[in-house]
């Protein structure tokens, strides 16, 4: 906070704010395990590559593997972001160029580890794992209630997509598929459908149930999670058996 020039509440627009409170409840009811995020995403970004970072934001060179910029990092949303989602510069300074690998040792580093560990088990247990990864979009920019993403088919079995798209409609919402949110980094690391690993990414229209301008929960909070958690309870339902091993398709580059 002492670095950003950014109030609490503008950094705060980045995140997916109570995205966990909507669907925690019915996951656990239903056996799912649940890995939440504590901590911000402004702070870091787990759902970027580790390699996603712009060396400009820093005082000095890092000691890190850096990729390619990306369209991500030149808009200044990498793995550690430069702005908020409404452009707005995040830091009064250049970072300290530890900083970099200090939050990545200790904040994403053992979220990604947890989240492999789980599927990994799974896998073992089921002979399938499905990462069920959960956001919210601006309503501004929301196309619809919900929109589904699995990299066009890359990232997992179809009859995923399609039972979820089925059971969140009978639950009254609305659903667009890949656009204008594919799949985002950890859909493209977990969806690997010929490994029995399969990954879908679900945006969630913040109009629905949160007051955006003051990120508090909105009047229909409570009747949206209800909804969610009709079309959870029908959507992990699906038999296992139909997400065993599949061949791999061509995978196909994702807008986010």
């Amino acid at each position: 906070m002492h670095a950003s020039r950014l109030s609490p509440l503008t950094l705060r627009r980045s995140e997916d704010a109570f995205v966990d409170s909507l669907v925690v409840e019915t996951a656990l009811h239903l056996g799912a395990p649940v890995i939440a995020a504590r901590f911000p995403r402004a702070y870091v970004d787990v759902n970027r590559a580790p390699g996603e970072l712009d060396p400009s934001m820093f005082a000095g060179p890092l000691a890190l593997s850096i990729d390619a910029p990306g369209p991500r990092v030149q808009a200044g949303l990498g793995v550690i972001p430069k702005v908020v989602r409404d452009g707005a510069d995040i830091y009064r300074t250049k970072l300290a160029a530890d900083d970099a690998g200090e939050r990545l040792q200790r904040l994403y580093q053992p979220y990604h580890g947890a989240l492999m560990g789980l599927l990994e088990e799974t896998r073992a247990s089921f002979g399938a794992a499905v990462v069920v990864d959960c956001h919210s979009m601006p309503s501004l920019a929301a196309v619809s209630d919900v929109v589904l993403g699995d990299r066009y088919g890359a990232a997992g079995a179809r009859v995923l997509l399609l039972k979820a798209e089925t059971a969140l409609e009978a639950a009254g919402f609305s659903v667009a598929r890949n656009v204008p949110y594919a799949g985002g980094f950890t859909t493209q690391l977990y969806g690997r459908p010929e490994e029995g690993f399969h990954a879908l990414q679900i945006e969630i229209n913040r109009g629905l149930y949160l007051d955006e301008r003051a990120v508090r929960l909105g009047r229909d909070f409570s009747a949206v999670k209800d909804r969610l958690a009709r079309a959870f309870t029908e959507f992990l339902g699906l038999p296992w058996t139909m997400l065993l091993r599949q061949p791999p398709r061509r995978p196909t580059l994702a807008a986010e």
